[in-house]
């Protein structure tokens, strides 16, 4: 901003003040920083450091983080700090137990940070007028009236940090003498692709704007109903390597965006079977993951309690009150002993050098991971990955990071998903046990020897990612009602209008080509469940879509808990083909199928109906 300022002046802007929010105030309070009790040295904690301070002050008053999630709290005063609400007004108001907490610990860290000569980010904000952004812009242009401000109130969609479309839609009520312009000419995207966007955006909370183009006409945008995320995954590898060798598009010329992380899991899968370079931005690969590294750990340590690595790394999550200085002394013992760390922390109680409390930890997940061990002959991948999700409490354990914590459990729960599906499709080696084959194939599929990081491959990124960004053709991939939109955005109208900002951003990526998938069936932890085509793509006007589906053979999906087969019933399997059933066995979630399948070289399965994704065959299939 500061270089197109000064070609525009044709000289260095000597005395303009060029900035963002943050980088404008803190230079202001760094001058009159004596005017509120701070020195100019004041220290600014980032959110990490809040977040320590945070802890300290909630364990100094004895309150358990389990109760009171301290990343929760967190998260509670940054809200009210960005909306102007003092510790006492946020008590003031306070109806519940965790609001009167929040509260207290907002007083506490107040004056922590004052004793620190110290400022938290939307302290930056706050202290030179005690206003958030746009009412400190509304002050520092109240004399002179002289202001100018860009923004798009159709691609608002940052509320968890703090963005407000208010701002944009106040303006016009606060400075009613300002001109509008409209910038409604688009430079990107045919005109099919805007007016696909423009009939997904039409609706309120907005201030109003139809783009243009000179590219007239473009193709349609295109709507694929899947069976599954494998079946999406797989139809994209087909349809983008035929563009590819039909010399259509280069692989660099294509982009996967979707709403949540967890989804690149199937797409980087079926882009590696099908040898297509690929590489995930924004976010780590998927069996990279925190999350999804911490509960294979668990796994590996069960198929192998010789595995020191998944130990060191298992025992840490959740936290057990274990410290670095206590692995350390047993790491000494087991070296000593020349046994493997889970049978030194079995009898931890021989370690003289380690503190009770430690000893206590240690013991008890010594007898977590033998009572895991004991599940693991009958139990599947998905059956024993959901066992230690249960037995760890991993989801309580990552429901203290707030709304990343709820991304990190649908990575989890898409473990299971993978988990799930590799056991349907799997020829069982009798030399090993379904967990270890599964744990060699998540091996199997590490970075290092994939094309996931190739950057002339097709890029895979959440919506929120590709903001700004542009490519040739793009899929718009999970379009369905839960997902895209998410679920938890439906409990509000504000929440809805933002999930549909999204969609307006996301189709608006595409130059040339806009796909747009959802699934019949999606797996979501592990059980495989019925999806329905977004709402957005109900939006986008009919004569400009083009609708196609991956395969002739869909089936009648029904609830999970009706009773969905019968003997001597025709189905079909995406991989096996058709068959018919033989047998069926179990109920609920343990509902088995015996399928004698029609190609003698499969012959008959065995299969779980959770996990399946059975059909039922068209008649004379």
């Amino acid at each position: 901003m500061r270089r197109r300022v000064a070609a525009l002046l044709e000289r260095e802007p000597a005395g303009l003040w060029i900035g963002t929010f943050h980088s404008l105030c803190a230079r202001l309070l760094r001058r009159e920083a004596a005017r509120i009790g701070f020195t100019p040295q004041f220290t600014i904690y980032d959110e990490d450091d809040r977040l320590a301070l945070i802890k300290r002050l909630l364990e100094r008053a004895g309150y358990a983080p389990r109760s009171y999630p301290p990343r929760q709290i967190q998260s509670v005063i940054s809200g009210a700090k960005n909306r102007m609400v003092t510790a006492e007004e946020l008590g003031a108001a306070a109806e519940d137990r965790f609001s009167r907490v929040a509260a207290e610990m907002y007083h506490e860290l107040e004056r922590a940070l004052a004793l620190a000569n110290a400022m938290d980010f939307d302290d930056l904000l706050l202290h030179p007028l005690t206003r958030a952004q746009y009412l400190l812009v509304r002050q520092l242009a109240a004399q002179h009236r002289d202001i100018c401000v860009v923004g798009d109130d159709d691609q608002s969609i940052y509320s968890w940090r703090g963005a407000d479309i208010r701002n944009m839609l106040d303006f016009q009520h606060d400075f009613p003498d300002a001109e509008l312009v409209r910038l409604e000419e688009n430079y990107r995207s045919t005109q099919v692709i805007l007016s696909a966007a423009n009939g997904v955006i039409a609706e309120k909370q907005r201030l109003g704007k139809t783009l243009y183009t000179t590219r007239a006409g473009g193709d349609a945008v295109v709507v694929v109903a899947a069976a599954d995320e494998r079946d999406e995954a797989e139809w994209a590898a087909r349809e983008f390597r035929e563009r590819a060798a039909a010399d259509l598009h280069a692989y660099a010329d294509l982009a996967v965006l979707y709403r949540t992380n967890a989804q690149s899991r199937a797409f980087e899968e079926a882009f590696r079977r099908a040898a297509i370079p690929h590489r995930v931005v924004g976010a780590v690969a998927f069996y990279d993951r925190r999350e999804v590294k911490d509960i294979l750990a668990y796994l590996r340590l069960v198929a192998n309690p010789a595995d020191n690595e998944a130990f060191l790394r298992a025992v840490q999550v959740p936290r057990r009150g274990i410290g670095i200085a206590s692995l350390r002394t047993l790491q000494e013992a087991a070296a000593q002993w020349q046994k493997p760390l889970l049978s030194v922390a079995a009898i931890a109680d021989r370690v003289m050098e380690l503190r009770p409390h430690a000893k206590e930890g240690l013991r008890d997940f010594a007898s977590l991971i033998e009572r895991l061990r004991d599940r693991r002959a009958e139990a599947t991948p998905a059956g024993m990955l959901e066992d230690i999700i249960e037995a760890t409490e991993y989801e309580a354990c990552l429901q203290e990071e707030g709304v990343e914590g709820i991304e990190r459990m649908e990575n989890v729960r898409e473990l299971v998903a993978a988990a799930a599906e590799w056991s349907e499709e799997v020829d069982p080696d009798e030399s090993s046990s379904l967990v270890e084959q599964f744990l060699q194939r998540t091996a199997l599929a590490s970075p290092d020897e994939s094309t996931s990081g190739d950057a002339e491959g097709i890029t895979l990124m959440t919506v929120h990612t590709a903001k700004g960004l542009e490519w040739p053709v793009v899929l718009l991939a999970g379009m369905e009602d839960g997902l895209f939109p998410l679920s938890r955005a439906l409990d509000t109208a504000e929440g809805l209008e933002e999930e549909r900002r999204l969609a307006y951003v996301a189709l608006t990526r595409a130059q040339d080509r806009a796909y747009a998938s959802w699934a019949r069936a999606r797996r979501r932890g592990g059980q495989l469940m019925p999806g329905t085509a977004s709402r957005f793509l109900d939006a986008l006007p009919p004569e400009l879509v083009e609708e196609r589906r991956t395969s002739g053979l869909f089936g009648v999906l029904e609830s999970q808990d009706a009773p969905r087969y019968v003997k001597g019933e025709r189905v079909f399997h995406r991989r096996f083909g058709t068959g018919v059933i033989r047998e069926l066995s179990g109920q609920g979630r343990s509902l088995k199928v015996t399928v004698e399948f029609d190609d003698d070289e499969v012959g008959t399965k065995q299969l779980l109906v959770a996990y399946a994704g059975l059909e039922r065959a068209l008649e004379g299939a």
